[in-house]
């Protein structure tokens, strides 16, 4: 009988002492067996690949202020940082439901907990969008507490696959689930040069919305469209070939920054689902239920800023946070990706 030699390959290996593609951080990859190497990373500043250092958790915990057997949400489950320390003041009584729209990361998260002893008798993970909070209501009853982070996760961004991020080459996708809806090279595609500049000026408060817009929208009429992450840097780079050399660099790369925040906010449709939940989160809480919602742009900081002072007018919170809580500076030192963030929260009247 033959038989068939598969040919064996190496695995692949760190590059010198910085290795700079997602497959070569092989170590920062698997943390269990490279702890030390985790540990230098973070100590200089840097998350590793395919890791998120979950934000404020200090600080989400002292406002929430969790009892063992109380029923909590977390409606953002990400790398599970967060769910994990709520899950460890409940002390093995009570129960957290956890959501994420990202089925990659999800089961990833899911293994990660059930390895620390979380289980479906402490933790429900669903996947299922945060706007749609309310239909676990019949099985959860309403919440003690609540949070949400609505930062990209740090495995996201990392993964030159999901097309987070300008500084690898990858597909232009942007879709937090990437088994629905259409990525976004496909919606830049499909959006007028109006329609571009207005998501760049709404979305990312873009200053040169008109001139990148412009630029997508030429290039779009040459047939093939803006298929990759690189591409549309590279558009981006010509759409300000007319800066002054001095600033141009600078600028291109906050443009693109800006440029991609933009695209993903609209092809997951980040704002409505975000107006949806903040409108049915009082309606999941108990009375004197707490919730703390972090944010890491402008526009999703006023929009729940909006809503809480609304909600607090009308009497449906009886207490909201009058100024934003930040990360301490030792935090930021220690994850640079903390540095944007804004924690806001609530309490039920």
């Amino acid at each position: 009988m033959d038989t068939e030699i598969k040919e064996h390959k190496r695995r692949v290996r760190y590059k010198g002492t910085h290795p700079r593609s997602y497959q070569e951080k092989y170590k920062e990859l698997q943390p269990e067996k490279y702890g030390d190497t985790v540990e230098r990373v973070i100590k200089k500043g840097g998350t590793p690949a395919g890791m998120h250092l979950s934000i404020c958790v200090r600080e989400i915990l002292d406002f929430l202020q969790i009892q063992p057997g109380q029923v909590g949400l977390d409606a953002t489950l990400g790398y599970g940082g967060h769910s994990a320390a709520m899950l460890e003041c409940l002390q093995g009584s009570g129960h957290l439901y956890s959501l994420d729209v990202d089925p990659i990361e999800m089961k990833k998260t899911r293994e990660r907990l059930e390895k620390k002893g979380y289980g479906p008798q402490l933790l429900m993970i669903r996947q299922l969008n945060f706007a749609q909070v309310d239909q676990l209501l019949p099985e959860s009853g309403p919440f003690d507490f609540a949070m949400a982070d609505l930062g990209v996760s740090s495995m996201q961004i990392d993964n030159p696959e999901r097309g987070f991020t300008y500084k690898f080459d990858g597909p232009l996708d942007l879709r937090m689930n990437p088994e629905k809806g259409v990525p976004a090279w496909q919606r830049l595609r499909e959006m007028s040069q109006p329609e571009i500049e207005g998501m760049l000026v709404e979305n990312a408060d873009e200053p040169y919305a008109r001139e990148i817009s412009r630029a997508v929208s030429a290039e779009n009429r040459k047939g093939q469209g803006i298929q990759t992450t690189l591409q549309l840097r590279a558009v981006i780079d010509r759409a300000l070939r007319k800066l002054p050399a001095g600033e141009r660099q600078e600028a291109v790369k906050k443009s693109c920054a800006r440029t991609f925040q933009a695209l993903r906010i609209d092809v997951n449709r980040e704002f409505e689902v975000l107006e949806e939940f903040l409108e049915k989160l009082p309606g999941v809480l108990k009375s004197g239920g707490r919730v703390a919602i972090l944010t890491f742009h402008s526009g999703e900081d006023r929009l729940v800023k909006k809503a809480f002072q609304r909600m607090y007018r009308e009497g449906v919170y009886r207490e909201i946070s009058r100024e934003v809580i930040r990360p301490t500076p030792e935090e930021c030192a220690r994850n640079s990706r903390a540095r944007s963030t804004k924690m806001r929260w609530a309490i039920k009247s």
